[in-house]
């Protein structure tokens, strides 16, 4: 009996690994075996990726909160403690954003904390 070869799933697969691919430099769009290893490797690089974002940002975050803060004279360690003690609901996402677009409010919260 002659081997079965499921052709078009694996045309299909193809397919779907090179339209991942488009855009990519040189061989790495349109040859199968380059193709296939530089999307997975994207693909690894994008997982990888997602999850340092929410790093990145955090210490963007500080990095304005902590500018801020000693502009009033406090540094972001003290102030990240008051802000804790006196209940003040607001993450580092809002807080960085108020101290860069607002900082009047920014200004208001630490005279509250201080």
């Amino acid at each position: 009996m002659p081997r079965s070869v499921n052709s078009v799933a694996k045309r299909a697969r193809r397919k779907k690994v090179l339209k991942q691919a488009k855009g990519y430099f040189g061989r790495r769009k349109n040859v199968w075996t380059v193709a296939k290893n530089a999307v997975d490797k994207a693909m690894l690089y994008a997982y990888r990726d997602r999850k340092a974002k929410k790093r990145t940002f955090r210490s963007l975050w500080i990095m304005r909160i902590n500018a801020a803060a000693r502009q009033e004279g406090l540094s972001y360690s003290q102030f990240m403690g008051k802000i804790k003690t006196s209940e003040i609901g607001l993450n580092r996402k809002v807080l960085a954003d108020l101290a860069m677009n607002n900082p009047e409010a920014f200004k208001a919260i630490v005279e509250k904390v201080k």
